[in-house]
């Protein structure tokens, strides 16, 4: 078999943008050495120095991380999610445990609500930023935006990841109740230690709760011959 090929970082900082997302997921080198089945040593020196790495390397560290090699490299803003060609060997998907969707949904990020107004007959799906509480996904609002006049309500909230560079990834479906938190002091705990930020900006302080009663998830990933 000849040599692997490495991927450089093309100029983007590919060490920071490991560094910066272990640090958002809460974990030390040595846990995502574990995970990625790399050395500490090795982490440390890939966030530090960012070198060309080979492709597997990368896989496995993006993996690691939840995230995409796309998003590693820095080439993630200027094709749509799926947009490139399938590189994953014999693609297949497989559907996902309630827990394990929990858990890829865990760190936050931006998800998708998707409900159905008064008098309309299509959804309204909308981006939000989100983080996990408790088991209920939770994000913030406008106190008079078309969310807020939704409320309470059914609703789905969805999340997804996609490598670009192998269109492997996965996507999780939340169904179940959204509602506004109107505890005074509920509301005040989150402002202070739930650091989510309204995907629109602005003074959005309506916090909103999406308590699942059902949760799925579809994972594509590839496989090899053999």
């Amino acid at each position: 078999m000849g040599r692997e090929s490495g991927v450089g970082h093309g100029g983007s900082d590919l060490g920071r943008r490991a560094a910066a997302r272990r640090e958002e997921l809460g974990l030390t080198r040595e846990e995502v050495a574990d995970s990625a089945g790399m050395d500490p040593g090795y982490v440390a020196y890939l966030e530090e120095h960012a070198p060309r790495m080979p492709r597997e390397s990368l896989y496995r560290l993006a993996r690691a991380l939840n995230t995409s090699q796309d998003y590693l490299l820095g080439t993630d803003t200027d094709l749509p999610p799926g947009a490139a060609t399938t590189a994953a060997p014999l693609p297949e998907t497989h559907a996902l445990s309630p827990d394990r969707c929990m858990e890829l949904i865990g760190p936050g990020g931006v998800g998708r609500i998707g409900f159905v107004p008064e008098g309309e007959s299509a959804p309204t799906i909308l981006p939000v930023n989100y983080l996990v509480r408790d088991g209920a996904v939770v994000f913030r609002t406008g106190d008079h935006g078309v969310i807020a006049e939704y409320l309470p309500g059914d609703a789905a909230f969805e999340v997804d990841r996609v490598d670009g560079a192998t269109s492997e990834g996965w996507s999780v479906l939340l169904v179940g109740r959204a509602a506004a938190v109107t505890d005074e002091a509920e509301a005040a705990a989150l402002r202070a230690g739930a650091r989510v930020r309204p995907w629109a900006g602005g003074d959005r302080d309506l916090f909103v709760r999406v308590t699942p009663d059902r949760v799925s998830g579809r994972e594509v990933s590839g496989r090899t011959s053999g």
